[in-house]
């Protein structure tokens, strides 16, 4: 097994349990799904697919998108690696956790969602955005492999979350406005302790 084989099993459970939460979700009540968000996220989806594949087919059975996953700008040493490697799992499980800790609450895109609730537990009392935390940790960890896939999504999440947390901590404020400031006061966005 490679840190390669870890880095993508780890996004493959990631989108599988994305995949399956999305169905026991609360109805938007504002925002929700649109165009571009369901676009973007069917090309990642799609893009992971292929570079699982890639991994279970071997070297001899590769599409021209499996070998463009594949593709390295640099070789980081196997310590370098594999330390991506384990980032990507800690970045995927902490997501994980702070997905099925919200719940039904979440929502594929920033939304309002009927009867929704403030969650300052669990995984949100360290930051308020534990599952952007997570994804970043990950796609971070991902990059360190040197690899087109793992560089790209790095570049993406950095790019998406940064837009989605200012949309979400407006919604927020705007349905828990007695609330949500004093929270925001004492928890992190992203950092524990830092930012």
């Amino acid at each position: 097994m490679s840190y390669s084989t870890v880095i993508l099993a780890s996004w493959g459970l990631f989108m599988l349990v994305w995949a399956v939460g999305a169905f026991n979700v609360k109805r938007d009540i504002a925002g929700g799904a649109q165009w571009r968000y369901v676009a973007f996220r069917l090309v990642g989806v799609v893009l992971v697919v292929f570079a699982v594949t890639r991994i279970l087919t071997g070297a001899a059975r590769y599409t021209k998108a499996g070998a463009v996953l594949g593709t390295g700008l640099f070789t980081p040493p196997l310590a370098l690696g594999w330390g991506g490697a384990a980032l990507t799992v800690l970045g995927v499980l902490f997501a994980i956790w702070a997905r099925v800790h919200l719940g039904r609450n979440w929502s594929s895109v920033p939304s309002a969602k009927e009867g929704h609730e403030l969650v300052t537990s669990g995984p949100y009392r360290f930051v308020r955005h534990p599952i952007y935390t997570g994804v970043i940790l990950a796609t971070f960890g991902a990059a360190l492999s040197g690899s087109v896939f793992g560089i790209g999504i790095f570049l993406i999440a950095a790019v998406v979350t940064s837009r989605r947390i200012s949309i979400e901590e407006r919604i927020m404020c705007d349905l828990f406005p007695d609330t949500y400031p004093a929270y925001q006061a004492r928890t992190k966005k992203l950092i524990p302790f830092v930012w």
